[in-house]
């Protein structure tokens, strides 16, 4: 059974966030500001989300990077670029939320990718203290064949599939989904979880919150279970989910706990 706080109790946790949000500020003044301006709506945002990012379910690194993820799934603006820049205080680098498009580009679009980009170069940008930042290095460029060979490692990873040669998982691949399956796996897999710039654990965590997000419960099934693979505890995926009822709304949140329960519930019996 859920614990019972009193709201001064709730209102400490919040007050406790606001504090890493906000370094410097009062929590009480950014709270008296929020009701002042947004009335019970902005009361709500001081009280609910500061005490859900003081639960000890998930840390803030891991928190900023699911939100992080979330928003730019729905291309959000303003909240994507405060958010960035609480990430960068929670302990993730700027290459690590970068990498987090990469994701959405793959999982959400890359209309919502590259929208999600330029706010988030904004925020990189404010950080750093500079008006543009310098260029980046581009993706490796890889083969077809070394891309095969990067997603039977991730295939393997992610789904549990035995060890097969990468042109054989391709075949497979080809055989479940067309086209889109190739593209899967030369793409997502061969290229994106390739890539070193994010742990598999890290991923995951950016991946299932995506896919919460835009409400995809059988992928989110598959990959809740992957997450276990890559080293989250199943309380950890569950508080994945709660944490993003906050952000894609309850609705969303429920929808994506019927998946992933009952997906976790038969990893655990080892079905």
């Amino acid at each position: 059974m859920a614990a019972s706080h009193s709201w001064q109790e709730r209102r400490d946790s919040a007050a406790e966030t606001f504090r890493a949000f906000a370094p410097g500020i009062d929590p009480e003044r950014i709270a008296a500001s929020f009701a002042r301006r947004q009335g019970a709506l902005g009361a709500m945002a001081f009280d609910v989300v500061g005490a859900m990012w003081s639960r000890p379910q998930l840390n803030r690194r891991d928190r900023s990077l699911l939100v992080i993820s979330a928003l730019a799934a729905q291309a959000r603006d303003e909240e994507l670029e405060l958010h960035t820049g609480n990430g960068l205080r929670n302990g993730l680098t700027p290459e690590e939320i970068e990498e987090i498009l990469l994701h959405v580009a793959a999982y959400a679009g890359f209309p919502a990718a590259m929208a999600s980009s330029r706010h988030i170069d904004k925020a990189l940008a404010a950080a750093a203290g500079v008006e543009r930042l310098p260029p980046r290095a581009a993706a490796a460029r890889k083969s077809d064949a070394e891309r095969d060979r990067g997603a039977a490692v991730a295939m393997r990873s992610i789904t549990g599939w035995e060890a097969a040669d990468p042109a054989a998982a391709l075949t497979r691949m080809e055989a479940m989904f067309g086209e889109v399956g190739v593209v899967a796996y030369r793409w997502a897999f061969g290229e994106i979880w390739s890539r070193e710039q994010l742990s598999r654990r890290d991923r995951s965590i950016v991946v299932i919150a995506i896919l919460v997000t835009l409400g995809a419960a059988e992928e989110l099934a598959a990959h809740a279970v992957a997450g276990l693979r890559h080293g989250l505890t199943r309380i950890e995926v569950e508080e994945i989910v709660n944490h993003l009822s906050l952000y894609a709304g309850i609705p969303r949140a429920i929808q994506a706990w019927r998946a992933v329960r009952p997906a976790l519930d038969r990893a655990e019996a080892g079905g």
